[in-house]
Formats: structure tokens, sequence, C-alpha cells
């Protein structure tokens, strides 16, 4: 399977395998952090520690994806509980999601892809489309329907960096980190300038953090015997309203395209500020860091859930 990446602007379209392999004749730069991201994958054991350890690579994620069904939840400190769609996440594209993906321009970058939903119809409709997720059983499910995706987290290095038309943070992705505006910066490298990002918000005005866990909601936290996995252990996330992330992206430059709701969920566009390039190695190097920080933190989550 090949995986279409965005065109440098020196070369018109070019085709790279699914090992992230850069595009031929593409700007020195792309060609660098492409390289970066084989280099981490490749030599750097703390990356692929981080991805193996991270919550969203352990079975009750994973169980959820290959059985296409929950319940899996997210677990706050104090008990209160997320239920995650994840019967949802395992169908076809839905109504809501045509009304996101047809607003798509250009190459399509879908971050926290889950089971490829999105990644799958993106390519049936004839985008170039890659998800990216730092689940195995998300990636493999991706592919296996269609979709191109790579074992990424949003902030390790990736390739097309300042190539991509459009991004995607649906389902809740808008909280990976738990920090919503080192999330936009980040999204700011990838995008092309003007380029489109497509969040998903919560339908309640709130701007939330937490620390949280996954849990499949079948034994209490005192009834789990034996020493806590990785699945046990916290990790940050963020819920936001439309008003929330619309102040977020206004203190970062990006401009409001377009705000709508479908089938009750609730979606905002906005426009890609124009912002001086930085290096290669020193956004790698910045990305690296937050990849280690933010490692547990990466795939779909559903965010429609009054406290």
């Amino acid at each position: 399977m090949s995986t279409m990446l965005p065109p440098s602007s020196s070369s018109g379209t070019a085709t790279a395998p699914a090992t992230a392999t850069a595009p031929a004749q593409e700007p020195r730069e792309t060609a660098d952090a492409s390289e970066a991201t084989r280099s981490t994958a490749a030599t750097d054991p703390r990356g692929a520690e981080a991805r193996t350890a991270a919550p969203w690579g352990t079975d009750p994620y994973a169980n959820a994806l290959r059985n296409g069904r929950g319940p899996l939840f997210l677990r706050r400190s104090d008990g209160w509980l997320l239920p995650l769609e994840v019967e949802r996440w395992c169908s076809d594209a839905g109504a809501a999601d045509l009304s996101a993906l047809h607003r798509c321009e250009g190459p399509v970058l879908d971050i926290g892809c889950g089971p490829g939903r999105l990644v799958a119809e993106l390519t049936a409709l004839g985008h170039r489309a890659l998800g990216i997720d730092v689940s195995e059983a998300a990636v493999a499910r991706t592919r296996r329907i269609g979709g191109s995706a790579l074992l990424r987290s949003v902030f390790d290095p990736l390739p097309g960096e300042g190539r991509w038309g459009t991004l995607l943070l649906v389902d809740g992705n808008i909280g990976i980190g738990g920090d919503p505006a080192a999330l936009l910066d980040r999204a700011a490298d990838l995008l092309s300038t003007g380029g489109l990002l497509i969040a998903e918000t919560s339908p309640l005005d709130i701007d939330e953090r937490a620390q949280v866990r996954l849990d499949d909601g079948r034994r209490a936290p005192a009834e789990k015997s034996g020493p806590p996995g990785p699945a046990d252990r916290p990790f940050p996330w963020a819920r936001i309203g439309t008003p929330a992330l619309l102040r977020y992206a206004g203190a970062c430059g990006w401009r409001p395209a377009d705000q709508w709701s479908a089938e009750g969920r609730a979606f905002v566009s906005l426009r890609c500020p124009r912002r001086p390039r930085r290096p290669v190695r020193e956004r790698s190097a910045r990305t690296s860091s937050q990849s280690a920080e933010s490692a547990n933190s990466t795939p779909v989550i559903s965010s429609q859930l009054e406290r």
C-alpha cells in the first residue's frame, strides 16, 4: 500500500510508501523531517518504548477495536466516566463525518485516525489521505479497510510537514495532550499557510483539562490485582467547546472559517496563520520532546457527555 503525501512546491504530486519515505525532489526540510521519522522509529528505543507503553496501545483499546464495540471509557481520578463511541468509530463514515470530509481541501492528515473510517472514506472520495495513530491495532485496521496509516504521534516528526492541505481533529482529538494551544501550534507546523484545520468540539461550553486513563468498565480500580500496567497510568486530556477553541485559535493567529453542527456533533474549521518556518532540526527536537510527554494521549475520543 502506498501513502500519498502532499506535493512539494517544486515537484508536484509525489507518492511515498507507508514507511514514510520522503517524496522525490521534495524540499530539503521535508526530506530531513521524513528522515527523522525513519531514524526515530528505527534507532531510538525511547520512541518505540513510548509508543509500546502508551495506554492506547494496550489491551482495553486494542480489544475494543478488534471486537468493533465497547464498553470503553475515559476515567477521571474522581471516578467520572466518559463513554467512548467505539461502535461508531468502527462503522462507516456517517452524515456528520461527511459534513466534515466534504470540506477537506488538498491532501488530508487525520490525526488520531483510530480504526480508520475517515481515512478510508477520504480515499474512496479521491483525496490523498494519511492517518496517524499510536495504536498498532488502529493502524492495522485502517490499512485493512483500504486507508494509509503510520504508527506515529502528532508530536513525532511526520512526512510532508508544512505541506498538508487539511488536518482533521475529530472525535474529541482536539484534546490530545491536554493542551489545546500546544496542539494548535503543532498543527500550524504541519499545514501549509492558509491550510484548513477541521476540529470537532464538545457541544458544551467547556474548557476542561484532566488526567484520565482508559477503562473497560469490567472491574473497578480497587478490584484490579498486580502492579499497574500502561492502561492504568493516567495521561492528560482536554475537552473544549467551540467558544474555548476559538479563544485559543485567536490567540495563536488562526482565522475562523466555518462552524456547523450535524447529528448532535459540533465542528469548527480554522485557517492556518502565516508564520516563519522553523528549521527542521529545531522542530524535530521540539516535537520529540513533546512526543515523550504526549505519547499516551493520541487516538480518537468522543466528547459528547455532560458531567
